[in-house]
């Protein structure tokens, strides 16, 4: 069964022609072709990740419903793509699963602006750390993702990006915690701490050198 595969879409929010209809246009928004890291690949990758880390979660189906969404609306272009992919659960949701997981769920994405849940949020913990994943892999692997997020930003000059990127990169190593599951905590920090070092020590040379 795929991971975006209706079928696992259905197992969370039923299926009816008005769930169809959602999944489908979900779907659709990850299929977008100015994504070039933020795609259909991304969504399956974090589905996969929370699936396998979903025994720490308080609600599981909340968190697999919030990594459907949780860039679900990107638009490089402009700054609150997690405030309306919340919003676009909300309204996507509503009828189809209960009230209460549609506001977790909407709680969620909006933590994916920032990545800084709470120390006793296991629900955020679990899709945060499922997002973060990535910047934990080999070197060979996290250099096509820096790669494919430059990709998604060419509107911009190198100048601005090099700006932009910077700032990411010092908010996620200033953050308490990169990952917070301690399943995979010990394992992924240093590696991505290596990893967000290394690509900042490049943007500051580049800078420096302009």
């Amino acid at each position: 069964m795929s991971l975006v595969g209706f079928e696992a879409w259905a197992q969370l929010a039923g299926d009816s022609p008005t769930s169809r209809t959602e999944w489908a246009a979900v779907v659709a928004a990850w299929s977008q072709p100015h994504r070039r890291y933020h795609d259909l690949a991304h969504l399956a990758a974090v589905l996969g990740l929370v699936g396998e880390l979903a025994g720490a979660a308080a609600d599981p189906d909340a968190v697999r419903l919030a990594a459907w969404y949780h860039d679900v609306v990107y638009d490089p272009r402009r700054p609150d793509n997690e405030q309306v992919s919340a919003e676009r659960a909300r309204a996507g949701l509503r009828g189809l699963v209960p009230e209460e997981r549609v506001e977790e769920v909407v709680r969620l994405v909006l933590l994916t602006a920032g990545h800084d849940p709470a120390p006793a949020d296991a629900n955020g913990a679990v899709l945060c750390d499922a997002d973060l994943a990535v910047l934990a892999g080999p070197p060979e692997s996290y250099a096509a993702y820096a790669s494919a997020v430059r990709e998604e930003y060419q509107h911009l000059s190198d100048e601005e990006f090099t700006a932009g990127r910077t700032a990411v990169l010092e908010h996620l190593l200033a953050l308490p915690a990169l990952y917070r599951l301690p399943a995979v905590a010990a394992q992924w920090t240093p590696r991505a701490r290596a990893n967000l070092t290394a690509e900042l020590t490049l943007l500051r040379r580049r800078a420096g050198s302009s």
